[in-house]
């Protein structure tokens, strides 16, 4: 089935899509101290790809075929965008990677500081489960939030997200394993995509199938994901990544590069990516061209 408009195009209508959903996740009548909301609003307000929320949008459409379906995610895709972007604010603090600048600009805490930066991505990890069940307001079943509040908790926590970022902050060059460093990717990179991927499922009413095969698509390609950063953490740009680069090595990370080499690093990269596209093809979804052309393009990337 071909697409009516190249990946580039999609994702870039998407991204649009959920930037103008992202800006109003705080209602005007919330009483939030204007100091809190300006912090929260700096980085997730700051652009970026957007491919954690425009895979839950893709993921619908290819469940449901139709282009529609995305509008019933959108709810979901904001919310792990949330998750996502309070990850970034927490790893950038002087305690974690201790970074001054992403996506091009002083990240969060050179602007407002360490205390509100951790009260920042405190309250988008918090307002991002109300966000997840504003989702009931767009049709999607109440059965349907619950399991994506479940799994958020789940995905985004202790055996997920946070676990593989105590897992990669225990890791150190020459100590850490093979088999350790991809634990590290799967939980503190894949689950999230993992979790956007099944998101964008429920909302469409997947069955257990459709679901299980869009968490192993998530699995496989957030892992290639997070091979193709540490590749580029070494041959790209700052201008192009909009951070520092090189800075893995400067704090003597464990990364494929690293144990594997350049090489082999890229070969995995593009096996990842046809496992990926074999799991969806193999699951009979209605339609996964969009999903399978993501999955090509961010094997491409160069930022």
């Amino acid at each position: 089935m071909k697409t009516s408009v190249d990946v580039h195009t999609y994702l870039e209508q998407q991204r649009l899509k959920v930037e103008t959903a992202l800006q109003s996740v705080f209602s005007p009548d919330w009483i939030i101290p204007d100091k809190l909301r300006e912090a929260m609003n700096y980085s997730l307000l700051a652009g970026g790809k957007r491919l954690r929320p425009i895979l839950a949008l893709a993921a619908a459409e290819a469940v449901a075929g139709q282009a529609e379906a995305s509008d019933r995610a959108l709810h979901f895709a904001c919310a792990v965008e949330m998750i996502h972007t309070y990850s970034l604010v927490h790893d950038d603090l002087p305690a974690m990677d201790n970074d001054d600048y992403r996506r091009g600009r002083l990240t969060n805490h050179k602007v407002y500081g360490d205390a509100m930066a951790i009260l920042a991505g405190d309250g988008l990890l918090t307002h991002a489960f109300h966000v997840v069940s504003e989702a009931a307001k767009s049709g999607v079943p109440a059965e349907r939030v619950l399991a994506v509040v479940r799994e958020l908790s789940q995905y985004a926590g202790l055996q997920g997200m946070v676990g593989g970022q105590v897992l990669d902050m225990l890791g150190e060059q020459g100590t850490t394993s093979l088999e350790q460093l991809e634990a590290i990717h799967l939980h503190k990179t894949g689950d999230l995509i993992a979790f956007s991927l099944r998101s964008g499922g429920h909302a469409a009413e997947a069955d257990d199938r459709q679901l299980e095969a869009l968490g192993r698509f998530g699995h496989y390609v957030g892992l290639a994901f997070q091979i193709q950063d540490d590749i580029l953490d070494l041959t790209g740009t700052e201008d192009k990544l909009g951070k520092p680069v090189k800075s893995d090595e400067r704090q003597q990370k464990v990364t494929y590069p690293y144990l594997l080499g350049l090489d082999e690093s890229r070969s995995r990269v593009s096996a990842l990516t046809d496992k990926a596209a074999a799991t969806l093809l193999e699951a009979g979804f209605v339609k996964p061209d969009r999903l399978l052309e993501i999955a090509k393009y961010l094997l491409d990337r160069d930022h």
